[in-house]
């Protein structure tokens, strides 16, 4: 009794029973695998977790992140239309069949892989997927009918399950966050940032879009990665208005009428390398601070005539790398820091500047920061 790429009805014992699932054989470092189509509702029944109550040098797996599945469960939730995972990788500790559908030529490669349903499943990339796909199932059982591509290896012991796992990820590296931006439809906050870096005379020609770091000799004098944090920073809570992009573009039109430097650099009359290598205000944590501070004054108001003269004071601030008063604050011995605290610091000196109070994280931090304790 089968059914394809879904269990048998079985009582009792399994033997005799098998999965059977439509399949494409291939060849890797001389060993069989085979890549099939498997319906959600069937990955949380047959994929098993390595056993989390073991020690590392006994699993194949690292264990499981639970803090991630809410995100990844949200993200095929709430884009249906539109969602994407790559393909989970598999080892089946059992005898795996495959009857291609024929015995030459490409019909070879193309068939039905037999599996019994007595083997084990074991995950050795993609089980936070897996995790996610059971837990949206479990909030919308239609997406039960969807596929997701499986690639099934032999199992061959730990040692080579605990290789393939080292193999599977030794290259795997996050893109940097700024491509990401670039390439995010679904983030209205990046939808922002690319239309700042695009078409706002202040940043046109003068954000990194792909890199979310800066070469010494970048003629470039911020990244989209500083660019979206910070005016995510500004808007963050602010509905009441039409067009966020248009507010963000006013509101860092203003900061530029008070930072001459980056006039300068537009000028020509500065390079981008030597304000950085000068000055805090085009590095990240100057501009995420200054959307934190920003995003104070537009919760009050977003009318232009009741913030842009509360920002005034902002054009006696010395942004001076060599400036002491940056010293534990944004820099810590000679390098600029992104730390949570320091962007905390670095808001805290912009709101006194401002005569703005600080709120309760603010203080805390700004205690300890006088009591040396960083």
């Amino acid at each position: 009794m089968r059914s394809p790429g879904s269990p048998s009805s079985v009582t009792g014992t399994t033997a005799g029973f098998e999965y059977v699932f439509p399949a494409i054989r291939g060849v890797q470092a001389g060993r069989e695998f085979y890549v099939s189509m498997c319906p959600l509702r069937l990955i949380p029944k047959i994929f098993l977790f390595d056993e989390e109550e073991l020690a590392p040098e006994v699993r194949a797996q690292r264990i499981l992140n639970k803090g991630r599945i809410p995100a990844l469960a949200a993200y095929i939730i709430d884009n249906p239309d539109d969602y994407v995972f790559s393909a989970l990788t598999a080892s089946v500790d059992g005898d795996m069949r495959f009857a291609g559908i024929s015995d030459e030529g490409p019909g070879m490669r193309i068939g039905q892989l037999h599996i019994p349903m007595a083997a084990r499943f074991l995950i050795n990339d993609g089980q936070h997927r897996r995790a996610a796909i059971e837990s949206a199932l479990n909030e919308n059982p239609e997406l039960g009918d969807e596929t997701i591509a499986v690639v099934f290896f032999q199992d061959a012991g730990l040692a080579r399950s605990q290789q393939m796992f080292a193999d599977l990820n030794r290259h795997a590296v996050r893109p940097a966050r700024s491509i990401g931006v670039l390439y995010d439809h679904r983030d209205e906050h990046a939808k922002v940032a690319r239309l700042l870096a695009l078409k706002s005379p202040i940043f046109r020609g003068f954000v990194e879009m792909e890199s979310s770091t800066l070469s010494a000799r970048s003629s470039k004098l911020f990244t989209l990665s500083a660019l979206y944090y910070a005016t995510r920073s500004l808007l963050h809570g602010v509905e009441d208005v039409k067009d966020h992009a248009e507010l963000a573009d006013a509101f860092w039109s203003t900061i530029d009428e008070l930072i001459p430097e980056w006039q300068l650099v537009r000028q020509r009359k500065m390079s981008a390398a030597d304000v950085r290598r000068q000055y805090l205000h085009s590095h990240g944590i100057a501009l995420h601070a200054l959307g934190r501070l920003g995003n104070t004054l537009l919760c009050e108001s977003v009318e232009p005539e009741s913030w842009r003269p509360r920002l005034k004071p902002l054009s006696q601030v010395d942004w001076a790398r060599v400036n002491p008063d940056w010293e534990g604050r944004a820099i810590v011995g000679g390098r600029v820091s992104k730390n949570h605290s320091n962007v905390v610091l670095a808001v805290n000196y912009l709101r006194q500047k401002l005569g703005l109070e600080l709120g309760p994280e603010g203080t805390h931090v700004e205690a300890i920061y006088l009591r040396g304790e960083r």
